[in-house]
């Protein structure tokens, strides 16, 4: 029985999950850890905390850590330390410094830890993996095109961007780390990643001391047959005709998913035109409702979640290549630190 809950971070993310997690538990306690003192109650919640020895006093059964990305893992060891399930924000943290330890403290407690690339609940996605592991619609995979683009500042029109956390380094901001969903759904597709090339630049007039544009070649580890295949990946913060596309390139045809119209299409060898074969239109909480679900049901019934904490550590392990990657203009080798055998992680 989940009956006391603790948010860590209250911006529009921190809020989101506080809703859903009033709307699945709605008897529950629920607290919010912020550093900024308030007397005032945040909707959907019991109360506040100013600092995590007061709530971890609280002893919360599960945390959400919902804080910029460089604050995550000093909060996420403190709780992980008493036993707390944890539902991290991606990316899990915004370099690797602690990371192995927080993930060993985990295994060690038995305690759940789900990394919330909550685009691997969205129905078209898990259809365009199901479609590309049969390995029949478009026959062998040749190679992968990735990009996602969104013009910042309609991120969240009603703030300032400059304000915002993808703005800002010292916040884990960038496009590398904040558009890295695609980099944990590629690797969920089509394997593990080998190596990278990668370029991190500013190209626009955005004001902003991050990079706004990485490309990056992926080459991910051979199959049994020898075959590699290589893909493309185009994140920025520039683009007004805002897109989240992947497109599977086989021998027999072309598969595309579209993350913004829930729709897997298909073209086929010979023919000249896009087939839709599934559509799911989502709205923004569907995804985030059905992490949530995985989340509960993994604590309440020991399983193991979708997204691992190993998972948002290899997605920081291809981050890490792709930086050195950028600073050094090299083809560099992904170093793996994560262990398989971290079952509930």
């Amino acid at each position: 029985m989940i009956n006391r809950i603790l948010i860590v971070g209250l911006g529009s993310i921190g809020k989101r999950h506080l809703r859903l997690a009033r709307e699945l538990l709605p008897n529950a306690d629920i607290r919010v850890l912020r550093h900024q003192a308030t007397s005032e109650i945040p909707e959907f919640s019991n109360g506040c905390f100013p600092s995590i020895e007061e709530a971890i006093a609280f002893a919360p059964q599960i945390g959400v850590i919902a804080t910029p990305a460089p604050f995550h893992i000093a909060t996420a060891q403190a709780l992980a330390d008493v036993g707390v399930h944890l539902l991290i924000e991606k990316p899990i943290s915004a370099s690797l410094d602690g990371v192995t330890q927080l993930l060993e403290t985990c295994q060690k407690q038995g305690t759940v830890l789900l990394t919330g690339y909550n685009l691997r609940f969205l129905p078209s996605l898990q259809r365009f993996r199901d479609l590309l592991g049969e390995g029949v619609i478009i026959g062998k995979v040749l190679s992968v095109r990735c990009e996602i683009g969104q013009y910042l500042p309609s991120w969240r029109p009603a703030r300032d961007y400059r304000q915002g956390v993808s703005a800002q380094r010292e916040l884990g901001g960038g496009a590398l780390l904040e558009l890295s969903h695609e980099l944990d759904y590629l690797r969920w597709i089509f394997g593990e990643v080998d190596w990278v090339k990668a370029t991190l630049s500013h190209q626009s007039d955005l004001e902003l001391d991050v990079e706004d544009t990485a490309h990056l070649t992926l080459g991910f580890v051979p199959a049994v047959d020898g075959h590699r295949l290589i893909g493309a990946v185009n994140l920025d913060f520039m683009r007004h005709d805002t897109t989240r596309l992947c497109t599977a390139i086989g021998e027999k045809g072309s598969l595309r998913w579209n993350g913004l119209t829930g729709e897997v299409a298909l073209y086929e060898a010979g023919v000249k035109e896009w087939r839709e074969l599934f559509i799911h239109p989502q709205q923004l909480d569907d995804s985030y409702l059905a992490e949530w679900q995985n989340f509960i049901e993994c604590v309440s019934e020991h399983k193991t979640p979708l997204i691992t904490g190993e998972d948002g550590l290899k997605v920081l392990e291809i981050i890490e290549a792709v930086r050195i990657s950028a600073a050094s203009g090299r083809q560099v080798p992904v170093t793996t630190k994560a262990q398989t055998s971290n079952v509930n992680l």
